[in-house]
């Protein structure tokens, strides 16, 4: 199992998908991912800035999820970065006509180089949600 594969403590009804909730790019994939998830029955959704998230998932690392997404399925396997999309592929049937495109044999290396480009830049391209005074310039 790699580092991106990993076993959660607890077993759930929906994959959890713990994602970036101050980014403005990842929210905006969130809400296209619960127009994907017809009748919101596959997928929840945790901000990793959630309180919940250290008393839930105590075996994730604060920066590692700051730098990807991660995904803990039903099986209690944790998905990360370009392999959360990828399970993603497979796990909503509107993606599934698609599957085969991030599938493709040999063509992980670009996917996680794209993830990861995409991920650096999220903050410069997409800008950062502030609910607070926290991110305000004085």
């Amino acid at each position: 199992m790699s580092k991106t594969e990993q076993k959660a403590s607890s077993s759930r009804e929906r994959s959890v998908v713990i994602f970036d909730g101050e980014c403005n790019f990842c929210r905006s994939q969130i809400h296209l991912l619960k127009y994907l998830d017809w009748g919101n029955r596959r997928l929840t959704y945790l901000s990793l800035h959630d309180p919940l998230i250290d008393h839930e998932f105590p075996m994730l690392d604060r920066n590692q999820l700051l730098q990807e997404m991660h995904i803990i399925d039903q099986s209690n396997r944790i998905f990360a970065g370009s392999n959360a999309v990828k399970y993603l592929f497979r796990k909503l049937p509107t993606l599934w006509l698609f599957a085969p495109i991030v599938h493709f044999p040999g063509t992980s290396p670009i996917w996680r180089f794209l993830y990861r480009v995409i991920a650096k830049n999220r903050y410069r391209l997409w800008g950062k949600r502030c609910d607070n005074e926290s991110c305000k310039i004085n």
